[in-house]
């Protein structure tokens, strides 16, 4: 994918070798690069690598009778990163199963949340903007991705290059940021509870802030991204002004700005947060309606902890990976790197896909919604209590109370508090 695309851009064609008879073009012994393995551009240009088509054009075509020329031409067409048939149906399995289960699992979530009024939060709209990411991300990248990465060959037209290199940056940009929005609200709603909340209009105008910045971080690679055709292989990379320092620079930045800034506020956010709801109560408040209170933001911030936390884990190899490979080059000529970036690619594409089973997992609003869409199941069963979650919040309205504060958390009490809140508001 791009910056993630100058991650995803194959060797650069002056690194790669034809054979002059319709052999599958290869890479050159003296600098054997990934063949079927995407690489950033800056990567090939100090690789070491000869340049292979003054010694192609050279090269007399393969004789019958000429042991000499038939042992050359192999010596220098061994690709030591061609992948046999099992592994490559193992990989495709992996990937395939990222796209179902994100591209499913996160257009429930967003019928969830548009579907049913009760969970149309200011905390739903920004997990609606992070599930319309991740399943646009999912549906568009991952498997187009897998495709260039094991066979090395651009099959889509220059057109979707330049989709495919600015849209990845701009999904991950939208993901990270719509739950660094949830994590500035919560921090509000708990530390901050007498201050007035985001309207709903204020928070569609900050989702729309959040796609305007990233479509701005991300158009670079859109504006560079071009195809190469070469004799029997098409190429799909960015290439930038100064392909010697553009592709690493512009990596650090993207690094910073969609993974290491947004982590650090939301680290902040949610240790503020973590302090004032675990590690101190209200003196002499030991009511029943306060307690359910406090279970239920608490169960809202959990949740949002373990998906930041996810996500972080997913994307941590692959800008580790990035970052290495971009100070030693010399570690893309390794036997096995071809296998370490489909592992890197693969973890850092299902973070799209863990989303959806956290929700189910630690909300029941959430549990209720894939309870209604799976309900024809045999081993799923949809109890009353399960229909009334997703129903319109049965609280009525009232001052600034305790109980308004519980009927905007985006998670459902547990059912044993439901009467002693009923009474708590009466």
């Amino acid at each position: 994918m791009g910056v993630f695309p100058q991650s995803l851009t194959p060797p650069n064609p002056e690194t790669i070798l034809f054979a002059t008879r319709g052999i599958r073009p290869l890479h050159f012994c003296r600098a054997p690069l990934q063949a079927s393995g995407p690489l950033s551009p800056s990567h090939q240009r100090h690789s070491g690598a000869a340049e292979p088509f003054e010694d192609l054009r050279g090269m007399a075509p393969e004789r019958d009778g000429s042991n000499t020329t038939t042992t050359a031409t192999t010596r220098v067409l061994t690709n030591q990163f061609a992948q046999p048939a099992w592994r490559i149906a193992l990989w495709s399995v992996a990937y395939i199963t990222v796209l179902a289960v994100a591209v499913f699992g996160n257009l429930i979530v967003i019928w969830i949340i548009l579907a049913h009024k009760r969970m149309r939060t200011v905390t739903n709209y920004c997990l609606l903007n992070l599930a319309f990411s991740d399943a646009s991300m999912a549906a568009f990248n991952t498997l187009i991705n897998f495709i260039y990465a094991a066979h090395g060959d651009w099959y889509f037209g220059e057109v979707y290059c330049r989709f495919h290199n600015f849209f990845p940056v701009t999904a991950v940009f939208a993901s990270i940021y719509s739950m660094t929005a949830i994590a500035l609200d919560r921090y509000m709603a708990i530390i901050h509870p007498l201050k007035p909340r985001l309207s709903a209009k204020a928070t569609l105008g900050v989702i729309f802030c959040i796609w305007t910045l990233a479509v701005v971080l991300a158009f670079p690679l859109c504006y560079f991204s071009t195809t190469r055709s070469l004799p029997g292989r098409t190429f799909c990379y960015v290439a930038w002004p100064r392909m010697a320092d553009d592709p690493f620079m512009y990596h650090i930045i993207v690094t910073v700005l969609v993974y290491v800034l947004p982590l650090a506020v939301m680290g902040i956010t949610y240790t503020i947060t973590g302090v004032s709801l675990w590690g101190s109560e209200v003196p002499g408040d030991s009511s029943e309606n306060y307690h359910a209170q406090l279970r239920a933001k608490r169960k809202v911030v959990k949740m949002m902890i373990i998906v930041v936390v996810t996500f972080a884990l997913c994307w941590l190899p692959y800008h580790v990976y990035f970052i290495v490979t971009g100070l030693n080059k010399s570690l893309i000529k390794w036997k096995y790197i071809q296998q370490v970036y489909l592992s890197v690619l693969w973890l850092a594409m299902s973070s799209t896909m863990y989303n959806p089973i956290i929700y189910c997992c630690l909300n029941s609003r959430f549990r209720a919604g894939f309870k209604q869409v799976f309900r024809c199941c045999p081993f799923v069963r949809m109890s009353s209590y399960d229909e009334l979650e997703l129903q319109s919040t049965r609280l009525r309205p009232c001052h600034q109370s305790s109980m308004c504060t519980l009927s905007r958390v985006d998670t459902s009490i547990l059912s044993k508090n439901k009467s002693v809140c009923s009474r708590g508001n009466r």
